[in-house]
This record gives structure tokens, sequence and C-alpha cells, in this order.
């Protein structure tokens, strides 16, 4: 099958949108199916080099495409996609959504990110507002995939229509236990791998009264804030992937303080080390550990850090060993909806006008 995967977030960013896109290409490839990327920046020969593009508001690191339609039409139309996938909603996601509209093409969309949370906390726009935009994104979509439970239900709730499961994986054999380097700094060590942004209420676990130490490992707008807020944590910046595993293994407990992720990849991937997490009970961690042993959720996020540290290491990689990404992409693939191959190849598509 030929798959287009449109997504306004990819390399050189590292967050879960990227890497989800990234192990779930890998997979499809892997089965045979032909796939190409729309992507602002690029990172590999198919994806969307050429754009212009202006870095996205507080987040300078992230750049996003300017005025893309005609350049989104003229790469669907080349590619002549049996399935398109729209990943997020930005103006990639709306040029792609404009053209398959245009030529019939049904399409499919996800819901990776918590946008109108993200904007209510940085902004306080009423979550009324963002979510009617987001559902005039969604709503011509054949299926909306989302990434938990929880998440489909408070979808639905919310009136979305066509909502989907499509869960995640995790690597086993990158994140794996093995030798717990030690991080240099007193036990037990809390750490927290992410975004260093508001969005994710880091604050709440740097001020929680631990014994040990903290460390943060990441980068993102509230970083310098943060670091001259609290000298006592170690802020270790930014690693390439293949380098948090060892972070993960040194840590006694990873914590993850944020109450709007719909998932939290990196979760799975402490779990995966061997590392017990500890998070609140919300949408994301209680999909992703519940009360599986993976860690503890609890409203007050200093009990689970004390609780978790008490919790079997190898009962915590069991847990992340349920999730596999080859489980995830079936679940992908069976939510595509690809134009029947007759009309596929009796279609003439054309790029369409305008910007």
């Amino acid at each position: 099958m030929r798959i287009m995967i449109v997504s306004d977030a990819w390399l050189p960013q590292v967050n879960g949108v990227v890497r989800s896109l990234l192990e779930t290409v890998r997979e499809l490839r892997a089965s045979g199916h032909q796939v190409a990327l729309i992507t602002p920046l690029g990172g590999e020969h198919d994806a969307g080099d050429g754009f212009r593009t202006l870095p996205l508001p507080s987040y300078p690191d992230i750049r996003i495409a300017l005025f893309p339609y005609r350049q989104v039409a003229q790469r669907l139309a080349a590619f002549s996609p049996q399935a398109v996938h729209i990943a997020t909603e930005g103006p990639l996601g709306w040029a792609a959504r404009r053209w398959c509209l245009r030529h019939g093409q049904p399409f499919s969309t996800a819901y990776h990110t918590r946008f109108p949370e993200y904007v209510a906390a940085r902004i306080r726009l009423p979550l009324a507002i963002s979510y009617a935009f987001m559902r005039r994104f969604h709503a011509p979509a054949a299926a909306v995939m989302a990434p938990t439970p929880s998440i489909v239900r408070a979808l639905r709730q919310r009136g979305f229509g066509n909502v989907v499961l499509w869960g995640r994986g995790v690597d086993t054999t990158l994140f794996s236990p093995g030798e717990r380097e030690r991080l240099d700094s007193a036990p037990p060590r809390f750490v927290y791998i992410g975004r260093v942004a508001v969005e994710k209420n880091i604050e709440a676990f740097l001020q929680l009264e631990l014994p040990g130490s903290k460390w943060v490992v990441g980068e993102g707008p509230q970083l310098e804030e943060l670091r001259q807020r609290y000298p006592a944590v170690h802020f270790a910046g930014v690693f390439p992937q293949h380098e948090l595993a060892r972070f993960y293994r040194a840590a006694d407990v990873f914590v993850f303080p944020s109450l709007t992720d719909t998932f939290g990849l990196v979760l799975l991937e402490a779990m995966a080390c061997g590392t017990p997490v500890a998070a609140y009970p919300v949408a994301g961690p209680l999909d992703v550990a519940g009360d599986s042993g993976g860690g503890v959720l609890h409203q007050d996020l200093r009990s689970a850090c004390l609780q978790a540290l008490a919790l079997d290491r190898q009962q915590v990689r069991q847990v992340a060993e349920r999730f596999s990404w080859a489980a995830a992409t079936q679940q992908f693939e069976a939510h595509l909806h690809p134009r029947p191959l007759g009309e596929q190849e009796g279609m003439a598509f054309t790029a369409g006008g305008g910007r």
C-alpha cells in the first residue's frame, strides 16, 4: 500500500509524536508498505525539504511551514497515495486535509497532543474554544486515532466522532535493564525526562520535599527559569534517544508530573529499563501503568514517589514488555482508509490551485 503521512512534527524535534511516527514508519516499511512523508524540515530523502518555515511562538526550536498548500498538493498528487494519514493539526495538516477533501480522498487523523489544555496553560484560552477548533479539524476524518482508552472516551465525550484506539510501543532492546551507572548525586535519585515546558507541570515535582536528589533531563522554554529557581536540582540538558537509557537505569524513580499528556512514551521507556514510575492518576499514566505494578499513581505526588521506591524492578520491566511497536502498528494499519485500488488507479490527481 502507498501510504502518505503528513506531520508538522518531525526531526530534529525529539518528542513523543516524532518517536511514534518514526517507529510506525519503520514497522510499516518492514511489512512491505511504501511510505512517504510530508514534514516541515525533512530528515530523510522522501520528507518535506523546501518549505518556508518560521519558529512556533514560545517554542523557537520548533518550526512550522508557512503557506504550504501548493507544495503539499504537488507532493500528494505526485505520490498518488492509496491512504493518507494526517498526524498533526498544524499548517501541513490543514493543507493535506484541504487537498483530501477536494479530491475525495479518505484520510485518518491522530490526536497526539492535548493542545486545548496546553494553550490554556499558556494563555488562558477557554477550553471550549480550543476544542471547537480541534473538532472542526478532525470532523471529516474517517478515523481519529487516539493513544489510550481514556483519551478515546474523553474525545467522544467532547463530541468527536470516529475515534479509535491506536496504542504505542517501546523498544525493549534499546530500553532495557543493565548496568546502573550512578548519577553523581545523593540517592535515592528521582528523575524527570522530557520537554521542559509549563504544560508538563514540572514544578509539581521540583517543589516536592524528597530524600536524595532530583534530576531533569531535557530542554524547553522553561529550562532557564527553572534552573534559576531550583539551584539544588541537577539539570542535565538534552541527549539523543539512544543515550537516555543510562538515565532511566540510574534513576530510582522516574517522576512524571504531567496532567495533560495523552500517553507518555517516557513512562514505557523508564519501565522497560526496570525503573518504577510515579505519576498522578490521570489519562496516560492510568492507561500505561495503572495498578500493574509498574509504578505508583497518587494524587499526592510525593507519596507516589516514596512508594515507588519499594517496587520490584524486574516486575516493572515485565509490565513494559506487554507493549510492542509491531502490535501498535497493526492497529494503525487497520484504521487507515485507503481508496479502492481500481478507483485509485483511475483517478487523475492534480495539485490544485492557490495557497
